[in-house]
């Protein structure tokens, strides 16, 4: 299969993932968002609007994921596999405003005194519901993420795993509220929203590394293994991208003995390409030949 094709099949397979996990969470920004304003939750109505990211991100990612399955072209030579990363960043965005508003809520029904929480049985019913529907779609996007190098899917994953904890969260916040002790509410509305920051820089960190062509794999590796085909004298001018396993390009200098012709050196070269591409798993080797 040709690269193109893979790179039409990866996309196809990322947005079915992506396109089945916008009706997941779509039910559950429903559900939390009904509980919260019929129960009058700041901390139910918080988690409703952090999962409402993870459907607006759904939808981000299924345009993201089409364009960044595009072949290179004159204005993008090395192909625009980084709009996917892109959108990864897209989701910090809504998280930072989720959080500022979450936090700025908070402090204001503290500073009232809080007020009363009234959540039905049925109501918490369908938070543990909506908790256990997380839980799942957590595991199950990253593990796909994980399988397709998809850091658009990790990333939505990692924010999901969040809204595992941040339910947890309310369903204790609405527990001690039922009981009147009205400040938990907007308490925990505060610890999710520190939740929310560590979620946003756990996506930076895997993000931002992609976009500045951060080193991918330490140079020693590369040499070493480049040597180890026959005919190889070194291995020097290394360079390395990319954030996950066939995803990542190298570019490496071999030095070869100068009385080899044309065809030989080729063919050294053609082998170390092969041997990076399989024992490091690369998407792509660009191998330079010169005489030792």
């Amino acid at each position: 299969m040709s690269v193109p094709d893979k790179a039409l099949d990866r996309s196809r397979a990322v947005r079915r993932v992506l396109a089945g996990l916008l009706v997941a969470n779509i039910a559950v920004l429903v559900a939390k968002a009904t509980i919260g304003m019929l129960a009058g939750s700041l901390a139910v109505m918080g988690d409703a609007v952090h999962s409402s990211v993870d459907a607006v991100y759904n939808v981000l990612g299924l345009v993201v994921v089409r364009v960044a399955a595009r072949e290179p072209d004159e204005d993008h030579p090395y192909g625009h596999g980084k709009f996917e990363t892109l959108g990864a960043l897209g989701i910090v965005v809504f998280l930072s405003v989720t959080c500022f508003e979450l936090v700025r809520s908070a402090i204001g029904h503290l500073l009232s005194g809080g007020h009363a929480i009234h959540v039905s049985d049925l109501g918490l019913t369908l938070l543990v519901a909506t908790l256990l529907t997380n839980i799942f779609v957590a595991w199950y996007e990253n593990a796909r993420g994980h399988e397709l190098s998809s850091e658009l899917l990790i990333a939505d994953a990692a924010h999901t795993r969040a809204d595992v904890f941040i339910t947890i969260g309310v369903l204790i916040g609405v527990l001690f509220a039922r009981r009147g002790a009205t400040w938990v509410d907007p308490a925990i509305a505060i610890v999710i929203a520190l939740l929310i920051v560590r979620v946003a820089y756990q996506i930076l960190s895997r993000a931002v590394p992609v976009l500045v062509d951060e080193r991918a794999i330490p140079a020693p590796t590369i040499r070493q293994t480049a040597q180890a085909v026959e005919g190889v004298r070194s291995a020097y001018g290394i360079r390395s991208r990319g954030a996950n396993a066939g995803a990542r390009y190298a570019e490496v200098t071999i030095a070869v003995d100068p009385a080899a012709n044309v065809a030989d050196a080729h063919a050294i070269a053609d082998a170390v390409e092969a041997r990076l591409k399989k024992d490091l798993e690369l998407e792509a080797v660009t191998v330079h030949v010169e005489p030792c």
